[in-house]
């Protein structure tokens, strides 16, 4: 338990780091949110 939790708080600032600004993390949410609205197109075009 203690190995995981020290993976995440080590990973925390490799995270934010690619996102250094409030824009930058709304073009990362906006960017995920589009590819799961693609991704659930593709899956309703092959129903």
């Amino acid at each position: 338990m203690r190995l995981l939790t020290l993976i995440v708080v080590l990973s925390i600032p490799l995270l934010l780091s690619a996102c250094n600004t409030a824009k930058g993390i709304g073009e990362d949410i906006n960017g995920a949110g589009r590819a799961i609205t693609n991704g659930a197109q593709d899956v309703q075009k092959k129903l």
